[in-house]
């Protein structure tokens, strides 16, 4: 057992089968020393544990817990690309897109959720740069979608 693995285990944590693409695209792809996630969606056994917009059917506590499911899911990809998560030396980039009603604004609140896990796991190399963004609806009109790059040697 890896580094990371004995760190999710330690978080009461453990990776899920990768999610199956809901269209015509691969869940993470390399170039160079990068991995890039699509986007993944908080799905727990092709399940999501909720629908609707953040702010309305959704609260802004449960929409952070679902950010942490769609790290899982993103680690999930990028393993099945790269083969051990202990070769990320880096998370470079996290994009993240919150369902939102019109008058909720706590997108970055709502993602600190994926910010805070993957610096749990990954300590200093877990700190990013991030984008947080509002958005009409999203895939089975899922609260929260993530994408992440992360470098790897």
């Amino acid at each position: 057992m890896g580094t990371v693995d004995e760190r999710l285990a330690s978080l009461g944590l453990e990776l899920p089968a990768v999610a199956k693409p809901a269209g015509a695209y691969v869940p993470a792809i390399t170039t160079g020393n990068l991995v890039f996630t699509a986007g993944q969606l908080p799905t727990t056994a092709g399940v999501l544990p909720a629908t609707g917009k953040v702010g309305a059917a959704v609260t802004a506590e449960d929409a952070k817990q679902y950010a942490r499911i769609c790290v899982l899911n993103g680690l999930a990809a990028a393993q099945s690309a790269i083969g051990s998560l202990d070769r990320i030396v880096k998370v470079v980039k996290v994009v993240g897109f919150v369902s939102s009603d019109p008058s909720f604004s706590g997108q970055p609140g709502v993602i600190n959720g994926a910010s805070e896990l993957l610096g749990e796991i990954f300590g200093d190399a877990g700190a990013h740069a991030r984008s947080a963004v509002g958005v009409a609806v999203l895939p089975l009109d899922a609260p929260v979608e993530i994408e992440f790059v992360f470098e790897f040697a």
